[in-house]
């Protein structure tokens, strides 16, 4: 119970007196690691499978809208419940954090089981719903048989992970999910190609390396490594196990009863999540949709530009997911001048790091294309896409870091309403008016031209809640 005590005090000092940019760069260090390591292991997947023809390539865009449906859910316990674990630990209530913790992993694997059983159930439908062609479907089915075994676990992991970096804890967040990426990179050539199983190596590959994810995240809670824990018995009557501090706050966590409002803030503040997942893998079917009547080599077009696009600014994600628990932490602690500083801080690293990205991948975005198909239509439809996707990111400096600061202070209409703008009643609606007036050129210039409209709707949310909040600490 001391070791506890001194741990979550520890942890208090350290959010609320470190330096804004060196606790924003020291959290966000490990969670920019884990993006690159994972999106490189995305990267080489599409490579390896790319080696199979451009409708395996296809495949991967079309099981790719339905990892973002996990996703979706995963982001959403995971930011729910972590944006109330950093705001209770600011608060100095350590049950309350533990009951949120576990309400969101338990959520997040239930839902992710259900998910993988109407997968089985309505496994054509989905794969043709999911935007494939008739000669993409055979290796798409293939390839989401094993993510649908996996789905639980998947899920589990984006939460377990989420729940560490709003603790502040992402480095061990990291090990998890860098030891599943290179146990995936090195699964892919053996299974795919020296075990001769094809995309069904890929995808056995991709399954077995979250589950091993998923148990060393698990076991940080497990094992004591982090002042929030994991249990039924935070669910009981009391929602106390015997070996939480600061007893005091018992009453303020609530009975049992309380575990269904709970849950159900953790949804709504993590709805922010699932809007922005969910309506990414909406985009992602109706992109596919859009992209099949030009053809194979537009639908593996454009998913090699989205995880290259997405690889390219994971850094500045990485930067917001590491504002992401100092916002949480010092909005409970109304510590409201260090929310600000890193609100400013994390907006123009971010915009540092996009702009120099967008600048490489403008250049170089022929060869990058090239890495992952050789098919000269593939290139031609690639290249144009990734330089317009490139120029449309730097909206992201503004939009990603107001996004994350409304979520992480549980602003859930303001965090609502950007999500759908951003990822849904702007691109969508612009993706299906631009493919049926330009066609395939549309279709490129749908998404950069979505991000710069989102910005000027972004400004006036981010300006009403600065001025909301009080000027000085309390």
């Amino acid at each position: 119970m001391a070791s506890s005590a001194g741990n979550a005090a520890s942890h208090y000092q350290k959010m609320t007196a470190t330096p804004v940019p060196k606790l924003v760069a020291r959290l966000a260090v490990p969670a920019i690691v884990s993006m690159l390591v994972t999106n490189i292991y995305n990267l080489v997947d599409t490579a390896f499978v790319g080696r199979l023809g451009t409708s395996a390539s296809g495949a991967v865009g079309i099981v790719f809208g339905f990892m973002s449906i996990l996703q979706a859910f995963g982001f959403m316990y995971g930011q729910g419940a972590g944006s109330i674990l950093a705001r209770s630990l600011g608060q100095q209530d350590l049950p309350k954090a533990s009951r949120h913790a576990t309400l969101g992993f338990l959520g997040s694997f239930l839902t992710g089981a259900l998910i993988s059983v109407l997968g089985f159930l309505f496994l054509d439908p989905v794969v043709f719903a999911l935007g494939s062609t008739p000669t993409i479907a055979p290796y798409a089915k293939s390839y989401i048989f094993y993510i649908l075994i996996s789905a639980p676990f998947m899920c589990a992991s984006l939460t377990l992970n989420n729940l560490l970096r709003y603790e502040g804890k992402a480095a061990l967040g990291m090990i998890g999910l860098m030891v599943g990426a290179f146990l995936n990179m090195g699964g892919d050539p053996i299974f795919m190609f020296a075990l001769g199983m094809g995309i069904d190596g890929a995808g056995l590959s991709t399954a077995i390396s979250q589950v091993v994810s998923f148990c060393i995240l698990l076991w940080m809670f497990l094992s004591g490594k982090t002042s929030s824990r994991l249990g039924l018995s935070y669910l009981t009557k009391t929602g106390v196990s015997p070996e939480t501090v600061l007893p005091a706050r018992e009453k303020a966590s609530g009975p049992a009863g309380a575990n269904f409002p709970a849950f159900c803030d953790i949804c709504f503040t993590g709805l922010p999540s699932l809007l922005r997942q969910g309506l990414n893998s909406i985009s992602t079917v109706i992109l596919n949709l859009c992209c099949a009547p030009f053809g194979d080599a537009a639908v593996a077009a454009m998913s090699i530009v989205s995880r290259i696009v997405f690889f390219a600014v994971s850094m500045a994600i990485g930067v917001g997911q590491g504002f992401q628990p100092v916002a949480a932490f010092s909005y409970g602690a109304g510590k409201f001048g260090r929310l600000r500083k890193a609100y400013r801080f994390t907006v123009l690293l971010s915009f540092g790091i996009i702009a120099a990205a967008a600048l490489i991948l403008g250049i170089f975005a022929e060869p990058l294309v090239g890495i992952f198909r050789d098919d000269p239509e593939v290139i031609r439809i690639g290249v144009r896409a990734l330089r317009l996707q490139a120029a449309g990111q730097l909206a992201m400096a503004a939009c990603m870091p107001s996004e994350m600061l409304f979520q992480s202070t549980g602003q859930r209409f303001f965090a609502s309403l950007i999500s759908i703008l951003r990822n849904g009643l702007i691109f969508i609606p612009l993706l299906l008016l631009l493919s049926g007036l330009r066609g395939l050129a549309g279709i490129q210039e749908a998404q950069p031209l979505s991000m710069l409209i989102a910005v000027p709707v972004t400004i006036p949310f981010v300006v009403l809640f600065l001025r909301k909040i009080p000027k000085t600490d309390v």
